[in-house]
């Protein structure tokens, strides 16, 4: 492989990475989740990929954080706001992600919204 070669496919693989955030859940059997109005898909092992968030994602909840909505047969089960992180990656990522897209799902953690758990 040339060096141009590697050097392409390493700037797309950052640039996959740059544009995605991951989160662990845990959630109740049926239910649909969407975070931040988005609906996402949460994956066998609770993983859950979704584009970053903007700076209104930023903070503690329940006076910040990522919103979310457990939906179940179209009705809302529950929702609130999920811990978020700031990506450092946002900084580095033009054009100005640290503008548009600064934040992101903590990925060492695991919310866990059936028993009410971000940890």
């Amino acid at each position: 492989m040339s060096l141009r070669a590697l050097a392409l496919v390493t700037f797309l693989g950052l640039g996959l990475a740059a544009c995605t955030t991951t989160g662990r859940f845990v959630v109740p059997q049926g239910s649909q989740l969407e975070v931040y109005r988005r609906p996402v898909t949460v994956g066998a092992d609770g993983r859950v990929v979704t584009r970053p968030f903007f700076w209104t994602a930023a903070g503690i909840p329940p006076a910040g954080g990522v919103e979310y909505r457990l939906l179940q047969g179209g009705k809302v089960l529950q929702e609130g706001r999920l811990r978020a992180k700031f990506r450092v990656v946002s900084i580095f990522w033009p054009p100005f992600a640290v503008i548009y897209w600064p934040m992101g799902l903590n990925p060492n953690i695991t919310y866990d919204l059936v028993k009410g758990k971000q940890e």
